[in-house]
């Protein structure tokens, strides 16, 4: 059975050849996927799956807070959203909540969008 390492063989390129954009980007989706599990999770009454995603969307805001580079004004303000959602993380996994973890979701899934946004103005030599 090749093709499980295949895909990872694809995975492991995909990252290494990565523009820093790019592995923001893969960053985001990550802790949305990561997320969407926890909340299935939940649903599913299995508290230690979802903990365990919940880690992984934790670390992932983490790595994000503390990659900000704060010569830039506008990294306060990632720094406050960033804070605020690892907040609601920790919140979500004490109450197994996925009320909470769907609103964080949601949050990463709106700075993922901009995200990609910036990214495609950068590639059309655009203004941002």
């Amino acid at each position: 059975m090749a093709l499980p390492n295949a895909y990872s063989q694809y995975s492991n390129n995909r990252v290494l050849t990565a523009s820093p954009a790019e592995l923001v980007l893969m960053l985001y989706d990550g802790a949305i996927k990561f997320c969407n599990i926890a909340i299935a999770a939940i649903e599913e009454k299995n508290p230690q799956k979802a903990h365990t995603n919940i880690i992984k969307v934790e670390k992932i805001v983490d790595h994000f807070r503390m990659t900000l580079d704060m010569s830039y004004p506008v990294a306060e303000d990632f720094e406050r959203v960033y804070t605020y959602l690892s907040q609601r993380l920790i919140e979500a996994n004490m109450k197994k909540d996925a009320g909470i973890l769907r609103e964080v979701c949601e949050h990463l899934r709106s700075m993922r969008d901009t995200w990609k946004e910036v990214m495609r103005r950068n590639r059309e030599g655009g203004a941002v």
